[in-house]
């Protein structure tokens, strides 16, 4: 299968690597025609605002809000892909949850945690850096997993979220979760 990530700003190597390791082709998207070539879609971390104004920039928004295509969002991926963001309106509105950003505190406040991820592993390493949190999920959003009662992992149909960077360590479970059990 391909798999693209949005090229525009993040960890787009990073994320490359764990869809190969998962044994299939990672493709950065740059340009809007990709998203007709790929299978799933992944929307790294960054900043959520730069990688918002790029997107529109780039005529991704639209297409990607009439997209039925799979998606994970990474960090602010998950930001963008939230029906609402805390003081103010959704972006690409995926994902029937409200996130609060920065959540866990500044950049000097990033931290690495081992998390429970449901229906992947016990023993997932968490990297949060200026991460967000899940304030609150609809009646068909799954929690697969929280820290410090702050929900930090959802699934709901195509789409997945996560607060942190799995991408930044060698652990290549949620994106091969992404792939073979989301976009398959």
């Amino acid at each position: 299968m391909k798999i693209g990530v949005l090229a525009l700003q993040g960890a787009v190597r990073e994320h490359i690597r764990h869809i190969e390791l998962s044994g299939h082709e990672g493709i950065a998207v740059k340009k809007v025609e990709q998203l007709d070539e790929i299978d799933g879609l992944i929307l790294p971390g960054g900043e959520s605002t730069t990688l918002r104004r790029l997107m529109d920039l780039y005529g991704f928004k639209e297409k990607l809000q009439q997209s039925d295509l799979p998606m994970f969002g990474t960090c602010a991926g998950l930001i963008v892909l939230a029906k609402d963001v805390e003081g103010e309106t959704g972006y690409l509105k995926k994902l029937d949850i409200t996130v609060a950003r920065n959540s866990f505190g500044r950049q000097v406040d990033s931290f690495e945690a081992e998390l429970d991820v449901k229906s992947i592993a016990k023993d997932i390493e968490g990297v949060f850096i200026r991460a967000p949190h899940i304030v609150n999920v609809e009646n068909n959003v799954e929690i697969l997993s929280s820290i410090s009662d702050k929900i930090v992992a959802v699934k709901q149909g195509k789409y997945l979220g996560v607060s942190f960077h799995p991408e930044l360590t060698d652990d290549y479970r949620i994106t091969q979760y992404f792939i073979e059990h989301i976009v398959k």
